[in-house]
């Protein structure tokens, strides 16, 4: 029998986001030359920045500053990811929600929303449909509601895990749910998820429960503030957070995101495995003023700066924003993107070329098909990646910290990343994809030094080209 999730939080829960301290430094931190060096030559030791030394590249508002910081995230960037850029889809499985969050199409007095939960075999056609397009990776979005409980959404996990394709399978599921009880992590992370993302939305205590009303399971700040801690407890080690920027001051915003990355730190020994930051969005029934929206410059200064104060932290760039935009951030600051997204419920298979409001949470400014996305990519010199390898071999959380800080993560990356496009190239991509993909991977591996582990990757990738050889992961 479905039930929602107990309001169980976290042994030593703490609500540690100290809105008079973090306004204060918005306000008042003054940021020169000498100091933003200084903390950018931290960050570029692959330090963690202090919510304080980030309040200061905040500050740094001048072009001339401005300008520095955006240098050294794109060099920071290069330094830890190098040019990879993995890929994922969203799937929306239901949109019943107990939670009437003003700024959302799903919020449960929004008459104009049609409500939809996918049955399994309508999901397994929506992942069919996935992977035959190419994809590995999703990301599965529900509603808050008592339908969609841990069991259900451990079944929806084990459903996408089991449907194949020909060639196509999805190797990692994460999940965008609502906060479970420690049971409910458990159950999810025995599915086999890999990432489990609860985005804040906001905060701003004020913001927060002036958007959420009271009565709501969303209006408890310190439940939703915890269920990450609650999920690294019962053993999901790689969590995803994030904050809807336009709901309150982007500055703050950023503050409270470090603040909240260094507190995951500090008590379990790894931070966020990805940090998200979408924008607020039109939305079907959502008609209200917003005075916090987010520049575009803004919005850039915000993704570079969060790249110098968590620097081992995936930052996710997603659909909502038009592809122009997305091409720019790349550069400095993003590491993960989706691609191919339809958000509509059954969007992948039912939906033509127009959106269609009513049956999605937010309008998308990005709907190309992941074909058009990997050539952009691919022709602007990245290596789009579908890698899945180090969660099913256990470099995650603290384990992923180890081999990631010392750099011993590009032993495994740049290998994983050009035989995961290898396979998208040889069993998905257009002539054209394929032809520009191919030239890459070329010079791709005439930059690796000479030696076995550069033997085994040629024997890999000629495996994949003409046997039925897949998922050949170092």
């Amino acid at each position: 029998m479905s039930k929602m999730a107990s309001m169980t939080l976290s042994a030593g829960a703490v609500d540690f986001i100290d809105d008079a301290r973090l306004t204060r430094l918005v306000g008042e931190t003054k940021s020169d030359a000498v100091r933003v060096r200084e903390i950018i030559a931290k960050s570029l030791a692959k330090q963690a920045l202090t919510v304080e030394e980030t309040a200061a590249l905040v500050a740094a508002d001048a072009p001339e500053r401005a300008e520095e910081i955006f240098e050294a995230a794109r060099r920071l960037k290069r330094d830890v990811y190098g040019n990879r850029i993995v890929l994922f889809a969203p799937l929306y499985v239901g949109n019943r929600c107990v939670n009437d969050c003003f700024y959302c199409g799903f919020r449960r007095s929004n008459a104009e929303a049609v409500r939809r939960t996918l049955s399994p075999g309508e999901l397994r056609t929506q992942v069919e449909a996935l992977e035959r397009a190419g994809h590995k990776r999703l990301i599965l979005v529900f509603g808050e509601h008592g339908a969609y409980d841990a069991d259900f959404i451990a079944r929806c996990v084990r459903t996408v895990y089991a449907t194949r394709t020909g060639r196509g399978e999805i190797r990692r599921v994460n999940v965008n749910a609502a906060p479970l009880d420690p049971e409910g992590y458990r159950k999810v992370k025995e599915a086999g998820i890999g990432t489990y993302q609860i985005f804040h939305e906001t905060y701003h205590h004020a913001t927060y429960a002036r958007l959420h009303p009271p009565g709501t399971r969303k209006a408890d700040y310190l439940f939703r503030l915890d269920g990450p801690s609650r999920a690294m407890e019962a053993g999901c080690d790689d969590v995803g957070i994030g904050v809807l920027f336009g709901l309150a001051d982007w500055r703050f915003e950023v503050l409270g995101l470090v603040a909240h990355a260094l507190h995951l730190q500090e008590r379990y020994g790894v931070g966020p495995h990805t940090i998200s930051f979408p924008r607020l969005r039109p939305a079907c029934g959502v008609r209200m003023e917003w005075p916090h929206l987010v520049k575009d410059e803004e919005f850039k200064r915000l993704i570079a700066i969060l790249r110098l104060s968590v620097p081992y932290t995936g930052l996710i760039c997603t659909a909502r924003e038009n592809p122009s935009l997305r091409r720019e951030v790349l550069g400095f600051g993003v590491s993960q993107i989706d691609a191919g997204s339809r958000i509509e419920i059954g969007g992948y298979t039912e939906a033509g070329d127009t959106q269609v409001m009513e049956r999605e949470q937010f309008e998308l400014g990005d709907i190309r098909p992941l074909d058009a996305v990997l050539r952009e990519l691919i022709q602007d010199g990245y290596v789009p990646s579908f890698c899945t390898a180090c969660y099913r071999v256990g470099r995650t959380g603290e384990h992923f910290m180890e081999f990631a800080i010392p750099g011993f993560i590009k032993r495994f990356c740049t290998p994983n990343a050009l035989t995961t496009l290898e396979e998208y190239l040889t069993d998905y991509a257009s002539p054209e994809t394929r032809a520009a993909g191919e030239r890459l991977i070329s010079e791709e591996v005439a930059r690796l030094e000479e030696g076995p582990a550069k033997a085994e990757l040629l024997r890999r990738l000629d495996a994949i080209r003409t046997t039925e050889k897949r998922d050949l992961y170092f």
